[in-house]
């Protein structure tokens, strides 16, 4: 099924110049990363994506509920597992990418020797062309990334919307490379923390959640969605930094096509809230 409208799709849509995906490994980490220090003053969307080895545990006991269930579920696998790549893109209000159209991919230093994962994640990632021998030589610390992260500017600025599809892993392992060391295991902390780094955050899982047409036409994962909505991927689908580009263009679509009369209300009701572990403690 496509849903097709005559509503203007985003200009990064419309322009026939090529997006640059720009990988980042160890050797040029910092140079990007000066690149993404100026962009982030004129560029108030980013988009998130990673690509993390799995779920390789899950918590025994009883829990309340579902959420408690995957809030266990997630602090437990994202204590254990480390990140393979991570996807940003950046965009303006209106949907356009910066000059030279880049998104930036970083690699992970990974050793399919030495860290844990899941068998059939790993096998999905290689079949996508993620190479990890060279993420084992040049793959990026997760410490670095974190300190890099932590003096961008992207940080606990509310100027910056971040975007995301069922995105609890995704701001689980950044929060994990920021702190060097595993999230909160108390909810309540968890989101504290989460509100107070990324406190403009949109998970366009739980925006298709809302009442209205969008909830009931738009259903499954990201690509099914996109294609739902004729939004076009570039890249290799489960690659951080296409994934990261369709997510931005997925949501800006979605956003013009069933929510421009009613978006204030809606994000509101929305906003820092993460698919599954919905909805979140108030935090005072």
């Amino acid at each position: 099924m496509t849903i097709s409208s005559t509503t203007t799709s985003t200009n990064s849509n419309d322009s026939t110049s090529p997006v640059n995906i720009i990988n980042v490994w160890k050797w040029n980490l910092r140079e990007e990363f000066v690149r993404i220090n100026e962009i982030v003053q004129k560029y108030d969307y980013v988009s998130v994506d990673t690509e993390f080895p799995g779920v390789v545990a899950t918590p025994i006991g009883e829990t309340k509920n579902k959420q408690e269930f995957n809030f266990r579920q997630l602090i437990l696998n994202v204590a254990m597992l480390k990140l393979i790549q991570v996807g940003i893109a950046f965009m303006d209000e209106d949907g356009n990418l910066p000059p030279g159209k880049p998104i930036w991919q970083f690699n992970f230093e990974f050793d399919l020797h030495g860290d844990m994962y899941s068998t059939a994640s790993v096998n999905l990632l290689k079949k996508c062309g993620i190479d990890f021998e060279k993420h084992k030589t040049d793959g990026i610390s997760m410490l670095d990334f974190g300190e890099l992260l932590t003096t961008s500017g992207l940080l606990a600025n509310p100027r910056i919307h971040w975007l995301s599809f069922g995105s609890s892993f995704d701001f689980s392992y950044l929060i994990k490379a920021i702190l060097c060391r595993q999230p909160p295991e108390d909810k309540e902390k968890f989101f504290s923390l989460f509100k107070t780094l990324f406190p403009s955050c949109i998970d366009i899982r739980v925006m298709l959640d809302q009442p209205g047409p969008s909830s009931v036409l738009l259903r499954g994962g990201l690509q099914e969605i996109a294609s739902m909505l004729q939004v076009e991927r570039i890249g290799a689908q489960h690659t951080a930094g296409s994934d990261a580009l369709l997510t931005a263009k997925t949501y800006f679509t979605i956003k013009q096509r069933f929510f421009n009369n009613n978006w204030d209300e809606v994000f509101k009701k929305i906003r820092c809230e993460l698919s599954g572990l919905s909805p979140s403690p108030e935090v005072n």
